[in-house]
C-alpha cells in the first residue's frame, strides 16, 4: 500500500498565501492524474486542481483560477498546491488525490491523504 501525507495547512488571515504538499510514501509505477480537493463540514468534497499526464493538462475549479497553482514531481512522489489571495470561502479541509498504477502488476486506483486543513479568517 502507498500513503500520501499532506501538510502546509494552518489559519491565514484574507489576501493571505498558502503552499500545501503531499508527499507519498512511495513512488508510483505509473501515475494517470494527481490532484487537490477540499470539503467543508456538512458539504460534499468539491474538486480545486488536477494535473493529467496524458497532456500533460492543468485545469482549476472557476473559483480558484489565477490564485491557485498545482504542480508536481514528475508526478511521482509529490504534488503541491500554492494559494494566493485566498479568501474565505477557501476555508476547508484540503485533500490531495494520485490516481495510478502503484506496481506494475496492479490495477489501476485512487490514493487519498488525509487532508490538512485551511482556516481563511480574520
Amino acid at each position: 500500500q502507498v500513503q500520501l501525507e499532506e501538510s502546509g495547512g494552518g489559519l491565514v488571515q484574507p489576501g493571505g498565501s498558502l503552499r500545501l504538499s503531499c508527499v507519498t510514501s512511495r513512488g508510483f509505477f505509473s501515475v494517470a492524474t494527481m490532484a487537490w480537493y477540499r470539503q467543508v463540514p456538512g458539504k460534499q468534497r468539491e474538486f480545486v486542481a488536477i494535473m493529467d499526464t496524458l497532456g500533460p493538462t492543468i485545469n482549476y475549479t472557476e473559483s480558484v483560477k489565477g490564485r491557485s497553482f498545482i504542480s508536481g514531481d514528475n508526478f511521482k512522489t509529490a504534488v503541491e498546491l500554492q494559494m494566493n489571495a485566498l479568501k474565505p470561502e477557501d476555508t476547508g479541509v484540503y485533500y490531495c488525490k494520485v490516481d495510478g498504477w502503484i506496481t506494475e502488476r496492479a490495477g489501476r486506483m485512487d490514493y487519498w491523504g488525509k487532508g490538512t486543513l485551511v482556516a481563511v479568517s480574520s
